[in-house]
């Protein structure tokens, strides 16, 4: 479905991403990890249209869609839930949801407005509720269901756990592995290398702005050097 080719991506003079290459396929659930720094986000921002590539190709479900401007991807089908949520704090849980399906007809809008309600109980229950007065776990099924009412084909999650309570990690897990059995197609950058790779099928590692190294997710799990060396010794369990 996504395939990136040598993308290298500067912010000035810095190369932040150097030739990284990786592919998500239909279905798959894609892990990106590696140590702050190392390219995770410059790397969503360039599938995503927030940042041009300087060099490298980028095709997704077999188009050319490099250098493409955000609402033209998003049009595309692919969605982002950036780092730190990005909600709009004075509109209502309801209005945020709205806005994340305005590249939808109003009839599958209003369709998927009933899914996100049943799918985020929580948020159901605080409809009505400026969403600057929700809390972090909330903010973040917030986030995650605005990017859902756009109904992508490939959906991108910028370290959804950051800053949460353990139990609220859970609950962003449990909805990982839920998009997963249904289908869902998903590249997730994730700094809980651990829980990453046990939801993933697949994993990719970044240092520097490069892929280092690539694997299912059990098998980048047993590799206790990768770890030391490159994710800065977070071990896994």
């Amino acid at each position: 479905m996504l395939e990136i080719e040598g993308l290298t991506a500067r912010y000035g003079s810095i190369a932040a991403l150097r030739g990284a290459s990786l592919s998500v396929g239909a279905g798959e659930v894609v892990g990106l990890i590696g140590p702050n720094g190392a390219g995770k986000t410059t790397l969503l921002s360039s599938v995503c249209g927030l940042l041009a590539p300087a060099v490298g190709r980028i095709t997704f479900e077999g188009n050319d869609i490099t250098g493409r401007s955000p609402e033209q991807l998003l049009r595309s089908g692919i969605a982002l839930v950036p780092e730190h949520r990005r909600i709009f704090a004075d509109l209502t849980v309801e209005e945020n949801l709205r806005i994340g399906g305005v590249t939808v007809p109003a009839v599958q809008r209003a369709e998927l407005l009933d899914e996100m309600a049943e799918r985020f109980a929580v948020l159901k229950e605080k409809w009505d509720v400026p969403a600057g007065y929700l809390s972090g776990g909330e903010a973040q099924q917030l986030a995650i269901g605005r990017a859902l009412m756009s109904a992508p084909r490939l959906l991108m999650m910028d370290e959804p756990s950051l800053g949460l309570a353990p139990m609220l990690v859970d609950t962003v897990f449990e909805l990982i592995a839920t998009l997963r059995e249904q289908g869902r197609t998903l590249l997730v950058v994730e700094q809980n290398a651990a829980r990453m790779l046990a939801a993933a099928d697949r994993a990719y590692v970044l240092r520097s702005g490069a892929v280092v190294a690539t694997g299912t997710g059990a098998e980048l799990r047993r590799r206790d050097d990768l770890f030391d060396t490159f994710v800065g010794g977070q071990g896994v369990s």
